[in-house]
């Protein structure tokens, strides 16, 4: 079955053929959308940032158009290589904190959906290469907010929770059942282990009706900074 690109067809042939035409449209179209989606990771301080995401994009849309040109005589290896390559590039952005957090996992798919618009650029579907992009941009930029008020109406979270002394650990538990919280989980974190600091993950559940109702998990939080013996308490995101 043949698809049809309706922007493509509304560019006319030159869009279509591979002359220096189409080559210029989809190196430029797979620059622009990876830059503007590099700009915006960049902006919030992830590791993979303009350069990463435009030379990702542009390997895909560079070996896409070559599997197009050669596409009667050989199997798309070149594609299949660029998305294997992405795959590892975007697994190694994903990094472990301290705090016993995953960092960099929405950029790691925000890279890997950048190579695969690469792909589809250098194909010629130029529709969905641009809907992927619009669709991708929503997601980064978007959706966090909305994500955000989701976790802080949720009566779970996971606390980071850095203790004066572990002899304060009961006196933290004990304000926390106060409070109308229930500890599923402590777990202490190894990383902090010759920093002089009580150092733990506490997975924390809201059983207080009055909490549900009327408190974030941000305003929980800063009332549990206020204590004494806490050095240092966030939630995990």
């Amino acid at each position: 079955m043949q698809m049809t690109d309706p922007l493509a067809n509304l560019l006319g042939d030159w869009a279509v053929q591979m002359g220096i035409g189409a080559i210029l449209l989809r190196i430029g179209l797979s620059v622009l959308c990876s830059a503007i989606i590099g700009c915006e990771r960049a902006s919030k301080r992830h590791a993979a940032g303009l350069r990463t995401f435009i030379l990702v994009s542009m390997a895909g849309t560079a070996a896409m158009m070559i599997d197009t040109v050669i596409s009667d005589a050989a199997m798309p290896f070149l594609s299949a290589a660029v998305v294997i390559g992405i795959a590892i590039i975007s697994s190694n952005s994903i990094l472990y904190s301290s705090k016993s957090q995953i960092k960099g996992l929405t950029t790691s798919v925000g890279l890997w959906v950048c190579g695969v618009l690469g792909l589809a650029i250098g194909a010629g579907f130029y529709t969905l290469a641009l809907i992927g992009f619009l669709a991708l941009l929503c997601c980064l930029s978007w959706f966090p907010a909305f994500e955000r008020y989701l976790k802080d109406r949720s009566n779970h979270f996971e606390l980071h929770l850095e203790l004066k002394s572990k002899y304060n650990l009961q006196d933290f538990v004990t304000t926390l059942r106060r409070l109308g919280l229930v500890i599923d989980e402590i777990e202490s974190n190894p990383a902090y282990t010759h920093s002089g600091l009580s150092v733990y993950s506490v997975a924390v559940s809201i059983s207080s009706a009055e909490l549900k109702k009327y408190k974030t998990h941000r305003e929980i939080i800063e009332a549990l900074r206020c204590l004494d013996y806490v050095y240092y308490i966030d939630e995990l995101q």
